[in-house]
Parts: C-alpha cells; sequence; structure tokens
C-alpha cells in the first residue's frame, strides 16, 4: 500500500516578479512618465503591477493622482523606520496597479541611509514581504547615484533607461553603465541592463532620428522596437492625476505606451 508522508511534500516555490528599476542620471529624460505609463500599461495587459516612487520629487505619486499633503505613511517610514510596506501601498482606480507613494520626507533619506545596517539593502528586506502579490515591480529611481538609487539597483534585477531624443541624449549614460555594472560585481550580480527606451521623439527633426541611429548603434538589440513619441497629452496627463492608457486612450503616447508593455512582456 502506497503512504505518502505529508510532512515531506513541499510548497511550490512561489512565482518571482520581474524588478525593474527605471533609471538615467539625467533629469528630464522621462523617467517618470515612462515608469507611471509602462506601469498601467503593463496592467492593462492584465498584470499585477507594482509602482514604486523612489524619487524624493514624488512625481510618480503626484502623477497617479495621490497628494503627497494626505499621506500618513510613504517609502520613507518604510526603508526608514522600517514600517510595514503593506501600511503604505496604495490601491489604485487603474485595476491591477498598486502604489507605493514617496512625499519630500524622502529627500532625508539619503544622509540618514548613510549609518544604517545593510544600507544598500533596505529596500530589499523593506518589500520581501509583498513581492509575491505582483508580477512586476517598477522602481522610478532619482536622477543621481545615491544611496536611493543604489537601493533599487540592489533590488532589481533589470535596469530599464529612458534616453530623450535630443542634443547630449548619451550624456552621462556611459557614467550609468559603469554604476551598473560596479552593482552587479559587488551587491547584485543578477542585474543587467535589459532595455533602452527612446522617448520624446519628434519625427519632425533630424536630430531625433540622428539620436535614435545612434543610440542603436551602441546598444543594438537592447534598443526596444517601439519609440515613445514627444506628446502634448503625454505631458498633460500628470496634471489630471492619470496614466495616459486612461487620461486619452486613443492617443499616439497611450498606442506606444501600450505596444512598448507588449515587447517588455513578451520579451
Amino acid at each position: 500500500m502506497l503512504t505518502t508522508n505529508y510532512t515531506d511534500v513541499q510548497e511550490a516555490p512561489k512565482k518571482q516578479p520581474r524588478i525593474i528599476a527605471i533609471a538615467n542620471q539625467k533629469g528630464g529624460v522621462g523617467k517618470t512618465t515612462t515608469t507611471i505609463n509602462l506601469g498601467a500599461a503593463i496592467a492593462e495587459i492584465g498584470k499585477r503591477v507594482l509602482i514604486v516612487d523612489l524619487d524624493p520629487q514624488s512625481n510618480t505619486t503626484t502623477g497617479l493622482g495621490v497628494s503627497t499633503s494626505d499621506l500618513n505613511i510613504s517609502i520613507y517610514q518604510v526603508i526608514i523606520q522600517e514600517k510595514e510596506a503593506s501600511e503604505a501601498i496604495i490601491s489604485l482606480e487603474i485595476e491591477n496597479l498598486n502604489l507605493l507613494p514617496s512625499n519630500l520626507e524622502l529627500a532625508g533619506a539619503e544622509v540618514e541611509l548613510v549609518t544604517a545596517f545593510s544600507r544598500e539593502q533596505r529596500l530589499s528586506k523593506s518589500l520581501e514581504q509583498v513581492i509575491h502579490d505582483y508580477d512586476y515591480i517598477l522602481i522610478d529611481c532619482p536622477p543621481a547615484l545615491g544611496l536611493l538609487t543604489i537601493n533599487a539597483l540592489c533590488f532589481a534585477q533589470e535596469v530599464i533607461v529612458p534616453i530623450q531624443c535630443e542634443y547630449y541624449a548619451l550624456e552621462g549614460l556611459g557614467q550609468l553603465v559603469g554604476n551598473v555594472d560596479l552593482v552587479k560585481s559587488n551587491l547584485n550580480p543578477d542585474l543587467e541592463i535589459s532595455k533602452i527606451v527612446l522617448v520624446m521623439y519628434d519625427s519632425r527633426t533630424k536630430i531625433s532620428q540622428q539620436v535614435a541611429d545612434e543610440v542603436r548603434d551602441h546598444f543594438g538589440d537592447r534598443v526596444c522596437e517601439q519609440i515613445i513619441p514627444r506628446s502634448v497629452r503625454l505631458s498633460e496627463a500628470p496634471s489630471y492625476g492619470q496614466p495616459i492608457t486612461i487620461f486619452d486612450p486613443t492617443s499616439r503616447g497611450a498606442v506606444a505606451y501600450m505596444e512598448l508593455a507588449k515587447e517588455v512582456v513578451n520579451e
């Protein structure tokens, strides 16, 4: 007679989400726009998405319609005061999309993390209890390689880099690649730059095409096929607290981010 010792039966391992840092050391290159709209588009595909606002400017938080002044708990309390991440996560009106918000308090975290124990791993430890609730976690990084960005790179498996199709697009990118390699060598061996996204593309200008060609020459098949166009509607959407897929779902920007989401999900 066959018997089964149920104490020997192990639970199937939980599926690991894809954890993606959206990073570029330059400011104003579309990190927040990409985080919000790529996250919303992936959620629309049917994947469970958590967006983590790790930038003290909190533009991702306000761009998703959350008032920073109304927050009782934010990412600051989670990584500095070790509050439960589940207490800070906000369920948005968009199905499958949640937000771990930020506010100006986070500006002090760079200083406070200097003396913190396991300072590079605080974000990883803070979110380990909630990561299996999601299929994708997208982290909006600040435009500097401080301890907040390093925390994001230690937590993530991959980095998506938005590059604007304008003059000086590649400025500082070599330094970002070098810093990702340093984190990979010393702190997170699984980290890779998985995608380069061309944003703010204006088909009316030669410079946009020249930059696109130059980036593809440098990075080859890591550059996404889908290009994000410069769009007034994309610029307007954050002031209404909505991703472009909700604000104007038939616009060029919304269509572009939906196609980008399919490219990221289906890679």
